[in-house]
């Protein structure tokens, strides 16, 4: 996997753009000085959280004796039915600001708005720890590869972290509607990307004829 398709895929997966208007949203009480530092630490834990699933997921697979193929195989369904989500299913904004509304009607001391729904499931979601983990897969990527799919994860929440700082200029631009449209158009990509993943590891065990 290139480095343009490595970079597309947890581009997607992560969606910057989508997390914009979660942030607004949950942020809007907040003096600047706290929505800045709301997105720093969202961002930090979101690198946190996505760097455990690139150094220690391989090695969950292995402990429990899962195929690598077998992994690939349900790994590109799952983010195929992620995808369908971005698609049909609410857009993210909506989506994330419904779990904030439930979650404050839950219990009355919600947990920090960095933490949920913007670092998970906002920014390190399902999607994203899954395609880490096939990101980095030792039958397929060496240490080095894996290095840059760690670099490039880390520059996705970067740039997630500069539009969260910016959030109100850029969602007075695109609008929430803006938003939904480019996360359906994600969704779209990831798809794609998704069956690709299935095909190949179908190829493969063609080939071989074995997991």
């Amino acid at each position: 996997m290139d480095l343009l398709e490595r970079f597309i895929t947890l581009w997607v997966v992560i969606d910057p753009i989508g997390t914009i208007p979660v942030f607004i949203a949950v942020t809007a009480g907040m003096a600047a000085p706290d929505r800045r530092k709301t997105a720093l630490l969202a961002t930090v834990v979101s690198i946190a959280v996505l760097l455990f699933f690139l150094m220690f997921g391989q090695l969950l697979i292995d402990a429990l004796g899962i195929s690598l193929l077998s992994f690939q195989v349900a790994g590109g369904i799952v983010l195929f039915l992620f995808a369908l989500t971005m698609i049909f299913g609410d857009s993210k904004p909506a989506s994330d600001r419904r779990s904030v509304e439930d979650e404050e009607q839950a219990q009355d001391s919600a947990p920090s708005p960095a933490i949920f729904p913007l670092a998970v499931p906002s920014l390190a979601s399902p999607g994203a720890m899954l395609a880490i983990v096939m990101l980095t897969d030792n039958a397929q990527y060496g240490v080095g590869d894996q290095a840059i799919t760690g670099v490039v994860m880390a520059g996705v929440l970067a740039v997630a972290c500069l539009f969260m700082v910016l959030a109100d200029p850029i969602i007075r631009v695109i609008g929430n509607s803006g938003a939904a449209i480019v996360s359906r158009v994600m969704g779209m990509i990831l798809a794609s990307v998704a069956a690709d993943a299935v095909l190949s590891a179908l190829v493969e065990i063609s080939q071989t004829g074995s997991l």
